[in-house]
């Protein structure tokens, strides 16, 4: 029976994914959806091609995953006065009351998932955990899994995580909402211990 830490964090990490996307699931949005509410949210104003940057994907697939929350009224594009030629992406009303969904399913997703931790036990999960994301050169509140999404994910729900990789650690793991594991730790708006895009719990 494999019982490496390495193994432990992959299992619970498809669990976790699997769990925040049947719970995000239920307000009309998918992991990858948080994530991406999230970072906008974080820094208004930002353009499709940053965003794509941080994401480590083509901008391509942005514009078709900004498309996906447009069409649900959750962001909005604006000509950016200084080039309008660019877009400059925030997040609607619609998108902040989702956000707030977000939140309130984030912390009890991270309750249950971490129930049989105390507070303390909490905090030094997420610090080593956190530890090792800085060694393996993972960006900080950037779910890894945004680079393996089919190209026409932002269409449908998913209640994984690309690439079950603790939904691949979830563009920001916790509970944060402002997104989404807010990539801030690896517990963060958008989800929990390994969540999957977005799920940063």
């Amino acid at each position: 029976m494999p019982r490496g830490a390495a193994f432990l964090l992959a299992q619970l990490g498809a669990h976790a994914a699997g769990r925040f996307g049947e719970r995000v699931g239920g307000l009309g949005l998918a992991p990858p959806d948080v994530g991406l509410l999230r970072m906008i949210a974080t820094e208004p104003g930002r353009s499709q091609r940053s965003l794509a940057a941080d994401l480590g994907v083509v901008p391509s697939r942005v514009v078709a995953l900004i498309d996906n929350l447009e069409r649900k009224g959750l962001v909005e594009r604006r000509r950016s006065t200084e080039d309008r030629r660019n877009y400059e992406l925030y997040v609607s009303e619609g998108g902040r009351r989702a956000l707030a969904g977000v939140r309130e399913v984030a912390a009890a997703h991270e309750d249950d998932l971490l129930a049989a931790l105390d507070g303390a036990e909490r905090g030094l999960l997420a610090e080593l955990l956190g530890r090792v994301a800085v060694q393996q050169g993972l960006t900080p509140g950037v779910h890894p899994g945004y680079r393996t999404l089919p190209k026409r994910a932002g269409s449908g729900r998913r209640t994984g995580g690309a690439a079950g990789a603790g939904g691949a650690a979830g563009v920001g793991t916790s509970g944060d909402a402002d997104g989404a594991g807010g990539p801030e730790g690896t517990s963060g708006p958008d989800g929990a211990v390994g969540s999957a895009p977005g799920s940063e719990g």
